[in-house]
């Protein structure tokens, strides 16, 4: 398959301190990538930098063939790449209904909207159910499934995703990733950064072991599985 998104020895720095150092990766197009690693690791910079929230200090960032890293966050959402933040990030004080609107700026037919809010709405018939409920009074599974859904609805080429099970119960973990396994059988390309190690390699086809900056390790889940580190840092095996 064709990579859709390449990243070459990005670094990124906060003052002195490293953030990123040496990134190479490689998403290839219609595949659920996971990063995995503890917390300050750098996964949450590693799409920021994506995402051009924040431009990397040196290295390149390749999108459908073309270099985005020196790109405003704005003109990258437009090539197609959607960001769903850690701590969901959502107008709180909006409606369901008007929370999906704001996602889909970049849309440019009714008939696109159209279709990305009933496919949200499949994804997560919550949300439909709650639709002219105020964001912040939804529990923080519902305020999770808003977010994913908002962030889908401009029907991305690249789905980034930050945490997605942060302080959520076990029960709805599963219901979100069983939306994130939805996501990517409905093709669209996704890199998902997550801690909890087991809910990302069950539905990543590749993960990425991100540790004080670096890509230490590579792999599919079943060669992951074989390495004594990940299986008792990560796995708890």
């Amino acid at each position: 398959m064709q990579d859709l998104l390449e990243l070459k020895k990005i670094y990124h720095y906060y003052g002195k301190a490293r953030a990123l150092e040496e990134i190479n990766l490689k998403v290839e197009e219609n595949a659920l990538d996971a990063v995995i690693g503890p917390n300050g690791a750098g996964k949450s910079t590693l799409l920021r930098v994506i995402s051009g929230l924040e431009e990397p200090d040196r290295g390149k960032i390749i999108f459908l063939g073309e270099r985005i890293d020196d790109m405003k966050a704005y003109k990258i959402a437009k090539k197609g790449i959607s960001h769903c933040p850690e701590r969901r990030r959502l107008f709180y004080d909006l409606n369901v209904e008007d929370n999906i609107k704001m996602g889909a700026y970049t849309l440019k037919s009714k008939e696109t909207y159209k279709l990305m809010k009933n496919f949200v709405y499949e994804l997560f018939p919550r949300l439909k159910e709650r639709k002219k409920q105020r964001a912040g009074t939804l529990s923080g599974g519902e305020q999770q499934m808003l977010a994913i859904a908002r962030a889908m609805m401009s029907k991305p080429k690249l789905l980034l995703l930050d945490e997605p099970s942060l302080g959520l119960a076990p029960k709805i973990k599963k219901r979100i990733f069983d939306a994130i396994d939805k996501i990517k059988q409905e093709g669209t390309t996704t890199l998902l950064v997550e801690q909890d190690a087991v809910l990302a390699m069950d539905v990543a086809e590749n993960i990425h072991l991100l540790e004080e900056g670096k890509i230490e390790m590579r792999g599919t889940k079943e060669e992951l599985e074989k390495e004594p580190r990940i299986k008792q840092v990560y796995l708890g095996i």
